[in-house]
């Protein structure tokens, strides 16, 4: 069973998302709140596997909300959900710790895969959000700190930044799921990261 907890400010939405979670097989919501300072009160009692905050709240934003959390939910896992597709609101996102990131419209069948993805490890996004990083990383891809990979750990980093797992990587790149890990160590250590987000954000110059 997947603990969430819903940080939104609009009931409808709010409410929504309880129904859809609560309704669904190996889910259940824990908690909701409306607002960010709530969240910074009350969800580290709670400690949830998965929080889906939106970055438009009132008061403290989502974005500032999740840096604060995540010093005291260290093993909870941030989706942002929000009507935002902007560069700035992408990376900020992430750089504060979240792990995925979903537009509002995403359809109610791809919110539960993006939970039980970010659960196990993964970085879920939706396609128009994973091509602006994309994007945004050839448009780095000559930075000093690129020039530290090989061309296969590049084309790996590009495949994490989409927020595939070893497993899709390695058959992607039609090569062995060691291997991928390997070089995935390599990258990390090369970059002096400790996680696919650090080195995403790293290599696109948003550290």
């Amino acid at each position: 069973m997947i603990t969430v907890v819903i940080i939104e400010d609009i009931k409808e939405i709010r409410e929504g998302l309880q129904i859809l979670i609560d309704g669904s097989d190996g889910f259940t919501c824990a908690r909701t709140f409306a607002n960010g300072e709530e969240a910074l009160e009350k969800l580290p009692e709670i400690c949830p596997d998965v929080a889906l905050m939106d970055i438009n709240l009132p008061g403290i934003n989502g974005i500032e909300a999740v840096r604060k959390l995540k010093t005291t939910c260290t093993r909870t896992q941030f989706i942002m959900s929000t009507v935002y597709e902007d560069d700035e609101s992408i990376f900020e996102s992430l750089k504060a710790g979240a792990s995925g990131y979903l537009l509002k419209k995403t359809a109610p069948s791809k919110i539960l895969d993006s939970i039980t993805e970010v659960y196990n490890g993964g970085s879920p996004m939706s396609s128009q959000i994973a091509r602006k990083v994309i994007a945004s990383f050839q448009k780095r891809d000559s930075i000093d700190d690129a020039d530290l990979l090989t061309l296969r750990e590049k084309e790996i980093l590009k495949s994490l930044s989409k927020g595939l797992r070893y497993k899709e990587i390695a058959a992607e790149l039609n090569i062995g799921l060691e291997t991928v890990r390997t070089h995935a160590r390599n990258i990390y250590e090369k970059l002096q990261v400790q996680s696919r987000i650090e080195a995403v954000n790293k290599i696109t110059g948003r550290n």
